[in-house]
């Protein structure tokens, strides 16, 4: 059986008109919950039992969209013949009465989505056969049949977009869309089509868009539709697409195949326009390289065809399937969430002007780059997520990569690049070489490194403006480290000790840097030199998953606009730093999961009636050895931080007073019980004489 298919979200945009009074100028007004512009009548949500009778005869345009209409009456739009374009969106419809349209020979588009129109399917038919000139039309959602949409669609010849989404279509046969020959877009996606015999499509000879999302085709073998430009087959069971063999010539230009269960690399036409394709999410690798196929007989596969009495088969080259494609004009490719373990020799070499290429998440261990392999002209290029261990890149190139903007080799298994890779690269902006465990060229290292490559530099990258190096494990940064770059973005989070407690690596590009991650890299306030005041553009710094006491110190012109604390050990932030960064235009600051003590938190109204905090209502402080959210707490101090407030000299004068008064009482005490015989020893020793 042959089956074919398609993509590209059809939007199918029906005929929208400017109406204008007699006078050329725009009108509005108001009747009966209705809004008129013009020629325009816009009835949505009103509910609305019955079409309105009392609008302009010569409107051209009417909305009802959801109105409990249930019933279009043969007399409901007598009074506007003049109507282009009706749309009935969500109107509960049932039933359509067959002359319900005979007045409207003028309509152009008619859109009848999210009804219930299975009901009375052949009387709704036959009101749609009064409307020679529709052009477009939408069935949308109505749990029509195949059997429902051919009856529908019947003698619409002048038909040129239809939408049959999201019914309850199964199978599709020739008889399904006759008489359509100047249909253009075609919208069947969201439906349970598992088949569709050859012919289904062949006299939509004008058909350009076609949409076959979300169903369940299992394959596409034979596919011959060249007057296709757009086809989406995303989002179904595919595990072959097989183009018909031959010279015919395809005018297709975009191909969507992700999401699917492919299990080779589609066989393409061999002369075709097609600048973009999508093969994200399928099981796809290559095999050659990966088994032992000296026979030849172990290299093809063949398919048997049956279309009524005629068998056909179909012999195909499993390893070198995309040889014989015209892949000259492919400008997007997108291999990402596949089964690849490497590149044939000559695959890339056959696309000149490939210019976005996307192989994340797949198995690639090696990557071998070769001269127009990748081609010159690609600006990006996203490896991420493999399994790569090495970069080869062959002696003698002087202009690899030279186009290339954008080059993410993150969440890999690299150690280093092999040199000179960065340096041609002379018009890189964006680099991601996070998690990959590298390390960084110190300033003396030579620059025509040989051997395996054992560090990445990146000094003198001239046009490089965003680089991520999370998770590297890097060690301490060497001097100059990005020296010669126009950096604005850095990312060096989760690399424990790479600053060593200083700032200093980042002189050179300080003063241009407007991003800076630097979370969860045991930053403490003990670096005297964790000082951001030389960063005079800097607009957002991440310092989350630190080990922060004391809030970072910043001076000078800084435009700080966005600042994360979370997760350090703060007890209390400063007023005085707070106010100064409001006065100098700090938008938003997280500051929750730090250890705040509620004696010290006084004084933050500020921040949150300005709405600054972001995370306000996540911010907890400790309270006699218990956790409080800071916007629970009552309001003026909190009375057991009373004490704490005290003036100390007052409050050690408190305590030692009472026990200076108890002593001067006991000694007055004894002084005065033992008055008379201490006279007496005193006079006796000291030779006094009595007086009596």
């Amino acid at each position: 059986m042959e089956l074919l298919p398609l993509w590209l979200c059809l939007g199918f945009h029906f005929l929208a008109v400017d109406w204008r009074d007699r006078s050329g100028t725009a009108t509005a007004a108001s009747q009966g919950g209705c809004k008129l512009v013009g020629g325009a009548a816009d009835c949505r949500g009103q509910s609305l039992a019955s079409v309105p009778s009392s609008l302009p005869p010569h409107a051209r345009m009417l909305i009802l969209d959801a109105n409990p209409l249930k019933t279009l009456w043969n007399h409901s739009l007598q009074p506007y013949s003049l109507l282009e374009s009706l749309s009935l969106h969500s109107c509960h419809l049932e039933r359509i009465s067959h002359g319900a349209f005979q007045e409207q020979g003028l309509l152009r588009s008619l859109v009848l989505g999210d009804n219930c129109l299975s009901e009375n399917y052949k009387e709704t038919a036959a009101a749609l056969h009064a409307l020679p000139g529709l052009r477009r039309l939408d069935l949308s959602g109505n749990s029509l049949t195949e059997d429902m949409a051919a009856l529908m669609l019947q003698n619409l010849s002048s038909l040129q977009s239809v939408s049959l989404a999201r019914n309850t279509i199964m199978r599709l046969d020739d008889s399904v869309f006759e008489g359509l020959e100047r249909l253009r877009e075609l919208d069947l996606q969201r439906n349970y089509i598992f088949e569709i015999e050859g012919g289904a499509f062949d006299g939509l000879t004008e058909l350009r868009h076609l949409n076959l999302a979300f169903n369940n085709l299992p394959c596409i073998v034979d596919f011959g539709l060249t007057q296709l430009r757009l086809l989406n087959v995303s989002y179904n069971v595919l595990e072959w697409f097989l183009a018909t063999g031959g010279e015919a010539a395809f005018e297709l230009e975009t191909l969507d195949l992700s999401h699917n269960q492919l299990l080779f690399f589609p066989l393409l036409p061999q002369y075709s326009k097609l600048h973009t394709l999508l093969l994200r999410d399928n099981n796809m690798g290559f095999y050659r390289d990966l088994y032992n196929t000296s026979s030849p007989r172990e290299m093809v596969a063949q398919f048997l065809l049956v279309d009524g009495n005629v068998t056909n088969i179909t012999t195909v080259n499993l390893w070198e399937e995309f040889s014989s494609s015209d892949l000259a004009d492919l400008r997007f490719l997108d291999m990402s969430q596949n089964q690849f373990q490497y590149l044939p020799d000559g695959f890339l070499r056959k696309m000149p002007s490939l210019s976005h290429l996307n192989l994340n998440q797949n198995c690639l261990m090696t990557l071998h780059i070769r001269e127009h392999e990748p081609p010159g002209a690609l600006t990006e290029l996203d490896l991420s997520h493999n399994q790569l261990s090495e970069l080869h890149l062959a002696p003698g190139l002087a202009s690899c990569l030279g186009s290339l903007r954008l080059f993410n080799l993150s969440s890999n298994q690299l150690l280093g690049v092999p040199p000179g890779l960065f340096a041609n690269a002379r018009n890189i902006t964006t680099l991601d070489v996070s998690h990959n465990q590298i390390s960084l060229c110190p300033l003396s290292a030579a620059s025509d490194r040989v051997g395996p490559p054992s560090c990445v530099d990146f000094r003198n990258m001239a046009s490089l403006r965003s680089l991520s190096l999370e998770g590297c494990g890097l060690g301490a940064l060497p001097d100059c480290p990005f020296q010669g770059t126009s950096l604005t973005y850095l990312d060096l989070s989760s690399n424990w000790g790479v600053l060593n407690g200083s700032l200093a690596p980042l002189r050179d590009v300080a003063p241009m840097l407007q991003v800076l991650s630097l979370r969860n890299m045991g930053l403490h306030s003990s670096f005297m030199a964790l000082d951001f005041s030389g960063f005079g553009n800097l607009r957002d710094l991440d310092l989350s998953g630190n080990c922060l006491t004391t809030f970072p110190r910043f001076g000078g012109s800084l435009a700080l606009e966005t600042l994360d604390l979370r997760r350090n050990s703060l007890t209390a932030l400063p007023q005085k730093a707070v106010s100064e960064q409001l006065s100098r235009g700090l938008r938003t600051i997280y500051l929750s999961q730090n250890p705040y003590d509620c004696c010290g938190v006084d004084g933050w109204g500020a921040l949150q009636h300005g709405q600054t905090v972001a995370d306000w209502a996540l911010v907890t402080c400790n309270l006699s050895s218990k956790i409080i959210r800071v916007t629970e707490l009552p309001g003026g101090v909190p009375r057991d931080c009373k004490w704490e407030q005290l003036d100390l000299g007052l409050l050690y004068l408190v305590l030692i007073l009472p026990s200076c008064l108890t002593l001067l009482v006991a000694c007055t005490v004894i002084v005065l019980t033992f008055k008379k015989p201490l006279l007496q020893v005193i006079k006796s020793r000291c030779h006094w004489s009595s007086v009596y």
